[in-house]
């Protein structure tokens, strides 16, 4: 079967990016940005997120440009003969249909709030009505479901259609009307009373007060945990992309476009976001009630309301759908690589992802008994933790030692790879820290991230570190060692 290849290379970047902006970008960029210093965190994220996320996006691209293949295959093409690396691809699959089986529920509340305000539905409830609203919408198993199949024909129509007909074509026309509406809403929070004192929290650095309250350990931490998690890293959701594009420029060039991408969209929500809490005196510290309550609020006593209301939640949906566009084009794809027709494992799939979402969709009604972290928590919690606290730092790890290790895909491949075409070109002396140094910080993140969900004590993270990482370095330096004495 012949491979699908982009149309162009700005389909490549915008739906790449598109797989990337999501809902973290909107409400948990701008909230721990103005927790943790203001401008003085954007500083710190930034930092990470080239030392971090971007050297892994061009693994990942990497991986599937060279196998012109998903993540269901790429390791068998690239693995050296009698290694087990093929194994790595269970993180990748079960890694998608786990995100898909909580973003589709959770995009339904996007495409639920855009109706609600469009139709005027919202218009005329007072304050404590918009903010039952969403409970409301929480506690009706009807319309959870509804919605959540909504997102899911929706997004599995598009890819029906193919990757130049359907998903290149309308996520192009999506992330362009995404941009446009965001930057009409950072126009109009411009004029609000509260912009100023808004746009100040949000961009002037303020240590002193983030210091008073988080330790600097604390603030780095979230730092780099948000620049690990925004672009879903570690689940091949972005590999795939790399096998549909052409070697005429480098990956680090392709990724960082994606990057800027995603950071500005996340930049540009908290200029629309701050201004308005602080005009109608809203604690923009309240997490994802923020999106779904807080701001609603805001928009029942704002002027032209519903206006600004349907915008708002049209760019929170366009952001949803090209994340679900984007990895349903992604399990397609390992479906096609085991030799099945598009229409087959749109079918199939369609299916399959209705029922795995049933539970995330019923755990705030009929499932809600079921609270897998105690009082309060959900079936969506659950997946989330699996996903995000263990698949992506996992999955990353495993892309990076494929990229790095001598007994596996290696370094002179990945460096081959990586720098083919016109553009930036990684450095040789990235090999130490990428072999070394990144390691340590995802097993880092992995760890602390079992720690804070599960309420272990946080002295356990330094002792689990000084027995693992000595163990990794270890490995690596019998791999340097057997190499040595083989060019002998």
């Amino acid at each position: 079967m012949k491979r699908e290849k982009f149309s162009s290379r700005l389909g490549f970047v915008l739906i790449s990016a598109g797989c990337a902006i999501g809902l973290g970008n909107v409400w948990r960029f701008p909230y721990i940005t103005g927790q943790y210093g203001g401008a003085a965190f954007v500083i710190i994220y930034l930092i990470f997120l080239a030392i971090l996320g971007l050297p892994i996006m061009t693994m990942e691209f990497s991986v599937g440009r060279a196998s012109q293949k998903s993540a269901a295959k790429s390791f068998e093409v690239l693995e050296p003969a009698g290694t087990k690396w093929h194994w790595t691809k269970l993180i990748p699959l079960i890694g998608n249909y786990m995100l898909m089986m909580y973003y589709t529920t959770v995009g339904g509340w996007t495409l639920a709030y855009f109706w609600k305000m469009a139709s005027g539905s919202m218009a005329h409830m007072d304050t404590a009505q918009v903010g039952n609203a969403f409970s409301e919408l929480l506690a009706d198993p009807a319309q959870q479901v509804g919605w959540m199949l909504a997102v899911t024909v929706i997004g599995f129509l598009i890819c029906s259609r193919g990757l130049k007909g359907g998903v290149e074509r309308i996520s192009k026309y999506m992330m362009g009307l995404l941009f446009i509406i965001l930057i009409v809403l950072v126009i109009h929070s411009f004029f609000l009373d509260g912009a100023k004192e808004g746009l100040s929290f949000y961009l002037i650095p303020d240590f002193k007060t983030a210091l008073e309250n988080y330790s600097l350990g604390e603030i780095l931490f979230a730092a780099l945990g948000q620049s690990f998690f925004t672009l879903s890293l570690g689940i091949g959701a972005l590999a795939i992309f790399g096998s549909y594009i052409d070697k005429q420029h480098s990956l680090v060039s392709e990724s960082l476009n994606v990057v800027i991408l995603d950071t500005t969209v996340a930049f540009l929500s908290g200029l629309v976001i701050f201004p308005a809490c602080f005009t109608y005196n809203v604690d923009a510290g309240s997490g994802p009630s923020l999106i779904f309550v807080t701001l609603p609020q805001t928009f029942s006593e704002m002027a032209g309301g519903r206006l600004w209301g349907a915008l708002f939640f049209m760019f929170l949906a366009f952001a949803a759908l090209t994340t679900v566009i984007a990895v349903f084009e992604n399990i397609i794809a390992f479906a096609m690589d085991f030799g099945w027709p598009r229409k087959k494992a749109v079918l199939v799939n369609i299916i399959a992802i209705m029922i795995l979402s049933l539970p995330c969709a019923l755990g705030f009604n009929v499932l809600s008994g079921f609270q897998p972290f105690g009082a309060g928590s959900t079936v969506q919690d659950l997946e989330d933790f699996i996903l995000s606290n263990t698949l992506l730092p996992l999955g990353s790890l495993l892309y990076l030692l494929f990229c790095t290790s001598r007994y596996a895909w290696g370094w002179d491949n990945y460096y081959k790879e990586v720098n083919s075409g016109k553009g930036l070109k990684l450095p040789k002396w990235t090999k130490g820290y990428l072999t070394y140094i990144l390691p340590l910080i995802i097993i880092f993140i992995l760890i602390q991230g079992f720690i804070e969900k599960l309420g272990f004590p946080a002295n356990y993270l330094l002792p689990a570190l000084c027995l693992i990482y000595p163990l990794y370095l270890l490995v690596q330096a019998r791999i340097v060692y057997r190499k040595s004495r083989g060019q002998r």
